[in-house]
């Protein structure tokens, strides 16, 4: 008896690894290109290839192979740490197998009766259906080469009450020359770019405005790059658009060979029931610095103090073509410092978002510490000049160093108030019927 068992176990265990060693589409490799993948492997999306389906996928099978044999794809940055992350990309050395040994082995279809359901994606978002829909009332031309500026563009949201919002999505026309678009909250009374027509595209507002919308001054509302999550929150979480603001549209194009036009838009989903927590954008930036020419590991740190108690709840960190690597840490009164997220380099084509999956608990007092790393030497392949001593700047040539960063605070404050710490005056409990 005991040698039937013995051989059963055996001949079960010659099984499993003979189907571990020649996986199919369906049932081994659909699952893992569902989770992973699809979001931006899809129609409409920024992959320049669909893999929803079998005869979508067993084309580019090698390529599949060897973008996730070098780490290529899932596009992520972050080095394992004590910090998870709720986004992360990461695959398993278990689905990396899977996916190599699919490819070498013919990238066979397998049964079509395990085929999974296609995820069901709202048509031209990846979040719920919009309630509503900002979008710029003019496209923008973008030739097929050359330099250009940032654009920028003012949009009247013409809300009457304050509204919170539970998902916004900025969604370009043109994908393929939208390298990332910022979109600023102008609330009222706000002397962000006064004296210019809300509509009409412009570029470069005065300097004062340029760092000002990029300091973190309380304003960001999401931001889109090419493989990026979009903003959602749970129920409860939201942020506030305030009656009578403005969005201010933050636009850098890429010409890429072929000229092209933009209309790029938003898209809302307002918040439903109480409403315990606001979430708000930060950012801890720097201005002065200048890169030495073929400097290959130069280090700009910058820190932003929180006035008041909050929940910090990802990080976006953002440089241009020299960008190489970066740090997020939390400095504490009396404690040694946190290393809250390292990115292993930095890529300008794939800029992220990387999402606690715990929230971290912070302090009045407490500072967010952003570091950037960049080359500015010629190893560097993107790289415009080595030669140059690079200082900041809203283009390419120049650098940004910002460590965006969203925290959420009690949605009983007003701004002025957490800002200037202690409780909050109000304890009116805060709901989006409200609005």
């Amino acid at each position: 008896m005991k040698t039937i068992v013995f051989g059963l176990t055996f001949f079960s265990t010659v099984l499993s690894c003979a189907h571990a060693a020649s996986p199919t589409f369906y049932g081994d490799v659909e699952p893992i290109l569902a989770n992973r993948c699809q979001s931006c492997h899809r129609p409409g999306e920024i992959a320049p290839m669909s893999f929803l389906t079998y005869q979508d996928a067993r084309p580019w099978a090698k390529a599949i192979k060897e973008a996730v044999a070098g780490r290529k794809m899932p596009p992520w940055f972050a080095l394992p740490g004590a910090h998870k992350f709720a986004n992360d990309r990461t695959l398993t050395p278990d689905e990396v197998e899977t996916l190599e040994n699919w490819a070498d082995n013919g990238a066979p279809e397998g049964n079509p009766t395990l085929k999974q359901p296609v995820k069901k994606y709202i048509e031209g978002w990846n979040i719920p259906e919009p309630d509503l829909v900002v979008e710029m009332p003019t496209a923008i031309d973008i030739p097929a080469s050359g330099t250009m500026n940032y654009k920028y563009v003012i949009v009247p949201l013409n809300l009457k009450e304050d509204r919170w919002v539970q998902a916004v999505e900025a969604r370009p026309s043109s994908i393929q020359h939208v390298h990332h678009a910022v979109i600023f909250v102008r609330e009222p009374g706000s002397p962000l770019m006064r004296g210019v027509q809300p509509g009409v595209p412009v570029e470069l507002p005065p300097p004062t405005d340029q760092k000002r919308l990029t300091s973190g001054d309380l304003n960001t509302f999401t931001i889109y790059t090419p493989g990026n999550i979009a903003d959602t929150w749970p129920p409860g979480t939201a942020r506030l658009l305030r009656a009578g603001s403005d969005l201010i549209f933050s636009l850098h194009y890429l010409p890429n060979g072929k000229p092209g036009r933009d209309k790029t838009k938003v898209g809302i989903v307002f918040a439903k029931g109480p409403i315990k927590e606001r979430v708000i954008s930060l950012c801890a930036s720097s201005f002065d610095f200048a890169i030495p020419p073929g400097s290959r590991n130069y280090t700009v740190p910058a820190q932003l103090e929180i006035p008041n108690d909050a929940k910090l709840l990802r990080f976006f960190p953002h440089m241009h073509l020299r960008g190489s690597g970066f740090e997020y840490w939390l400095f504490a009164p009396g404690t040694r410092p946190d290393l809250l997220l390292r990115g292993s380099r930095y890529d300008f084509g794939w800029q992220l978002t990387y999402e606690l999956q715990q929230p971290i608990e912070l302090k009045r007092g407490m500072r967010v510490g952003f570091v950037a790393h960049l080359d500015n030497s010629a190893n560097n392949p993107l790289n415009p000049d080595p030669s140059a001593t690079v200082r900041w700047s809203e283009l390419n040539d120049g650098e940004m160093v910002s460590g965006f960063f969203d925290i959420a605070i009690d949605a009983r404050y007003t701004l002025p108030e957490w800002i200037a710490g202690g409780p909050p005056k109000s304890d009116t409990i805060i709901t989006a019927s409200n609005h």
